[in-house]
């Protein structure tokens, strides 16, 4: 199987929060943020392949990344679009026994814009 592509959701304005999140996370926790790193090359590695304790799926075609640092637990949300494209939409810091539903709709939302427009919800920049 062909290694999976990567790709950060962008807002209309250009912006992606996940990446803006992924670089605040660089100078706050420089540990989380380098683990965050190592799932994400996971799940280019293996894509649709990848399970527990690296990813779950929560709900609506929405999955996790899960990394953790000392005792903080960084959730990437994430989907798929096609077979081998899969789309970083949003990163937080879970706090408790759940991924709050707030933040899987947010995803949900963001996915359903990336679908309409793929090109226009691409980021294109470095982390």
């Amino acid at each position: 199987m062909p290694a999976t592509q990567v790709f950060f959701y962008r807002d209309l304005d250009g912006r992606s929060p996940v990446v803006e999140w992924l670089r605040r996370l660089r100078y706050d926790d420089p540990a989380g943020f380098m683990n965050c790193l190592a799932r994400l090359e996971l799940l280019e590695a293996s894509g649709h392949e990848l399970r527990r304790p690296a990813a779950d799926f929560l709900r609506d075609g929405i999955y996790e990344l899960r990394a953790k640092h000392k005792h903080v637990q960084y959730r990437l949300l994430y989907f798929f679009h096609g077979r081998n494209i899969a789309v970083i939409a949003h990163g937080i810091i879970k706090r408790g026994s759940s991924v709050p539903d707030v933040d899987i709709d947010r995803a949900m939302n963001r996915k359903r814009q990336f679908t309409s427009n793929p090109a226009r919800h691409t980021y294109q920049g470095e982390v």
